[in-house]
């Protein structure tokens, strides 16, 4: 029993210590974003990003046409730094060498009747370490903080597991529903197909069958 409370009280002041870091703990700025794209149309975003800084953008076509679309980022004076043409999904890593204002854009310009559902990640910095000054620490992490930095990376990897299969599970999903559709509208095509053919097999079944009365004529003489 005496062993018991101090091993609960570690327990406690690791788990409240965690909770604290993660609460501490700075987000890169940047979007996360699932939107429809409509068929000839064009989608842009915009971010500011500071010299230096590097950002970086993940996209994916979810359902729609072929699962592909055009995409393209433009640096504040309207350089093509990236572009790519239908693409189902990519990533794009970039420091940026100017200060301003960067936008990227997604096109679904190509397409004529299907739009597009895209998501796309868009982060700008680096993530800040978990524990202060710990990129110019000398000496080695405590065994807490070491718990604590190992927690904080399994749980980014945890998140990073979700979302991918969460967007696998939308496309699988949109697939099914589209092979249901047309497995329906074959379906009910061949029922009216099956009683055309019933209905015509039976007319001229019926045909065969008729008797013929020749048509008697009076003679008058």
């Amino acid at each position: 029993m005496g062993c018991a409370a101090p091993r609960s009280a570690s327990a406690l002041l690791l788990l409240l210590l965690l909770l604290l870091l993660l609460l501490r703990a700075e987000q890169p700025l940047g979007a996360e974003l699932t939107f429809e794209l409509p068929d000839n149309a064009k989608q842009c975003f915009h971010e500011e990003v500071e010299q230096g800084v590097k950002f970086s953008l993940d996209y994916q076509v979810i359902t729609g046409g072929h699962y592909d679309v055009d995409c393209f980022v433009e640096d504040p004076q309207g350089n093509t730094i990236y572009r790519e043409t239908k693409k189902q999904y990519d990533s794009f890593t970039h420091r940026a060498e100017v200060k301003g204002v960067y936008q990227f854009c997604f096109s679904n310009e190509f397409s004529t009747f299907s739009h597009k559902t895209i998501y796309f990640d868009f982060q700008v910095g680096d993530e800040p370490p978990i524990l202060p000054d710990m990129g110019n620490r000398v000496t080695a992490l405590t065994q807490m903080e070491s718990a604590c930095v190992t927690i904080h990376e399994a749980l980014k990897t945890v998140i990073d597991s979700q979302t991918h299969y969460r967007l696998r599970e939308a496309q699988d999903r949109a697939r099914a529903e589209d092979l249901n559709s047309r497995v329906s509208y074959w379906s009910i095509g061949e029922t009216i197909a099956l009683f055309v053919v019933g209905f015509s097999q039976v007319l001229l079944l019926k045909s065969f069958f008729t008797e013929k009365r020749p048509i008697s004529r009076a003679v008058h003489s």
